[in-house]
């Protein structure tokens, strides 16, 4: 009986293999990659003038500052909530569960013009449901900082969450239980169990979280007011220089902007051991 050998591709030498590599890198190169460096380019235009320009602008640095305050302040407070929703989801059972899960989502598919306006309906003066209750206390949250915060938190919701879950889900939870059985309280187990083993889910959910926050424009302008050296933001800035034709300025503040979130992921990704990417 005459033999029949046969010869197979090595799996890693494949042409699809390539081809799908060189689509999936033109992708990202023409939708991410080169806009990223049309603005930087444009920033740099005339070198760092406009940058000098921008950083000794008071109503940009205020702008900047007040960006800052706002993501750091929505991302420990993400941070937090979304660690224990994460652990709510991934270690109990309860009614409702899925419809919470769900729900986390929904930051992500609804416009944040959209979230904005909803905030005003619910905190805003005369019309909303306990804004006058507020404003009678001494609480004004639409038109200031703390509708700000809200709307920030409200977008970057799910990314922490979305990080998290995969990570618990993969660890298990039989190290708690027997921290729990050898006399450890529930502190205890969170701190030396719990947290060191999603240290690195929750690093990354937070830098997507603060990336994501420090970009928001949508629902921070409806609740802002965009009064000038009060409520504006840096993305805000971005707009307002760009639609009074000063393309510098507006360049300048976006690569800032981008500068700092694309910087926060890489080196998040480079520090990351290799064992936990």
């Amino acid at each position: 009986m005459a033999e029949h050998s046969i010869t197979r591709t090595p799996v890693g030498r494949r042409p699809g293999r390539y081809v799908l590599r060189a689509v999936v890198t033109a992708y990202l190169f023409l939708l991410v990659a080169w806009p990223l460096y049309l603005v930087g380019r444009n920033a740099l235009a005339d070198g760092f003038t406009s940058l000098g320009d921008i950083l000794t602008d008071p109503d940009v640095t205020h702008a900047l500052r007040l960006t800052v305050v706002i993501a750091v302040t929505a991302v420990v407070i993400n941070t937090v909530f979304g660690v224990g929703i994460s652990i709510l989801l991934v270690r109990y059972d309860f009614p409702g569960k899925r419809t919470l899960n769900a729900l986390l989502d929904m930051p992500l598919s609804v416009s944040p013009i959209v979230v904005g306006l909803a905030l005003v309906l619910v905190y805003g003066g005369r019309e909303g449901w306990f804004g006058p209750t507020l404003e009678a206390a001494g609480f004004q949250i639409i038109f200031a900082t703390p509708g700000m915060v809200l709307a920030t938190v409200f977008v970057a919701l799910p990314l922490v969450i979305r990080e998290v879950v995969p990570v618990l889900q993969e660890i298990g939870d039989e190290q708690e239980q027997a921290a729990r059985s050898l006399g450890a309280n529930a502190v205890q187990t969170f701190r030396r169990i719990t947290l060191p083993a999603i240290k690195w889910g929750v690093i990354y959910g937070v830098v997507l979280s603060l990336a994501r926050s420090l970009g928001e424009f949508g629902a921070v302008k409806v609740v802002s007011g965009n009064v000038l050296g009060e409520t504006r933001t840096a993305t805000l800035v971005v707009e307002e220089k760009y639609l009074n034709f000063d393309k510098g300025g507006s360049y300048a503040t976006a690569f800032l902007l981008a500068l700092v979130a694309v910087a926060c992921i890489i080196v998040v990704s480079v520090l990351r051991p290799k064992e936990d990417r």
